[in-house]
């Protein structure tokens, strides 16, 4: 009985001191705070860099993933927004936020440090954190080596009927050919645009994967697609087909000799309505620092856009190449010129 009274205390004392253990951790993160994320970016990609986020920092990351719709319900929202900060790919998307006075500039050294100037606001009002090469899928069997090396032979006429690609309009090629009336202008981009649409083997249409699928069907010999599909085809599990539409192509780089293969960003950005502004500045570091940077881009087959950071086997086996060095400023600005060039040369129909 004496043995069995005396736990009782150390049984309370226990409970005391977990309680207490609790409530200050509690307090900690209450004391940390919270930050209010919209992500276009797929919730699988990010749970685990905010978890480990949350676990370094103590703050609190409440994540809404919106597939489509943020810049409407920011609009919507107004200076109401829960929003602090919010995720987004392709440079169009984070251009069009911008353009709608929905983002505020932040200066931060680190994010200086860790990201490259051509793939930053030059105010600070967004910032790239994985980067992803628009490139050619070319049939391993149908298309001889050396035979398509830059986007400008997409437009020769030797690939008539050869060339598979998406809609014109989608952001993907909206940014692939703003970049390129960065490079030659609005006469040569246009030129550009109605030569590679007199080479299309059908209509645009699908995804970048449903253009790889269509080279391994035969009904063209390259496509313009995203690095990351290769290594998402490559792995699918659930879908093993895709694997020998990744085995059927190989990956060109566009433009080694000249300017580089152009290349866009996933970024993300602070926005007016933020009340959390200094927790959302700390995510965006912690998302451009060494650790986040390689889960991040490991997630989804990208480039760290900070150097020295390792990348993923597969994405490795793709080999070095050379980036277009025009800053991502100055293609999000011809974006415009870009669209208005797609229904000029009645690039969808």
């Amino acid at each position: 009985m004496k043995c069995k009274n005396s736990l009782v205390p150390l049984t309370r004392a226990a409970l005391i001191g977990a309680a207490l253990v609790t409530a200050a951790a509690a307090q900690a993160q209450a004391q940390a705070g919270e930050v209010n994320l919209y992500s276009s970016r797929q919730p699988f990609l990010m749970k685990p860099l905010l978890e480990a986020f949350t676990d370094e920092t103590g703050i609190k990351v409440n994540m809404v993933y919106m597939k489509k719709g943020m810049l409407e319900r920011l609009k919507s929202e107004g200076r109401n927004s829960p929003a602090d900060l919010i995720l987004a790919s392709d440079i169009g998307n984070l251009h069009n936020h911008d353009k709608a006075g929905l983002l505020q500039p932040i200066e931060s050294a680190i994010l200086s440090a860790n990201i490259p100037a051509q793939y930053r606001h030059p105010s600070g009002n967004w910032f790239g954190l994985t980067a992803r090469a628009r490139i050619i899928y070319a049939s391993k069997t149908r298309v001889k080596p050396g035979e398509v090396t830059t986007y400008e032979d997409l437009a020769d006429p030797k690939m008539k009927g050869r060339v598979c690609i998406r809609s014109g309009k989608h952001v993907y090629n909206i940014s692939l050919l703003a970049s390129i009336v960065v490079a030659k202008g609005t006469e040569g981009a246009a030129a550009w645009a109605k030569g590679l649409k007199a080479n299309l083997a059908r209509k645009p249409q699908g995804n970048d994967r449903a253009q790889v699928k269509a080279v391994f069907q035969g009904e063209c010999d390259v496509a313009v697609g995203n690095t990351y599909y290769m290594g998402k085809m490559a792995t699918n599990e659930k879908d093993p087909v895709q694997k020998k539409w990744a085995q059927s192509v190989n990956i060109i780089f566009p433009n080694q000799q000249d300017r580089g293969t152009h290349v866009n960003i996933s970024g993300a950005a602070v926005t007016t309505a933020a009340k959390n502004k200094a927790n959302a500045v700390q995510l965006i570091e912690f998302l451009s620092g060494d650790a986040a940077q390689k889960i991040y881009a490991e997630a989804n087959f990208e480039y760290p856009v900070k150097a020295g950071v390792a990348l993923h086997p597969m994405v490795a086996s793709w080999g070095t190449f050379k980036a277009d060095k025009a800053y991502l400023s100055r293609i999000a600005n011809q974006r415009i010129v870009a669209s208005k060039l797609v229904d000029q040369v009645s690039f969808n129909n």
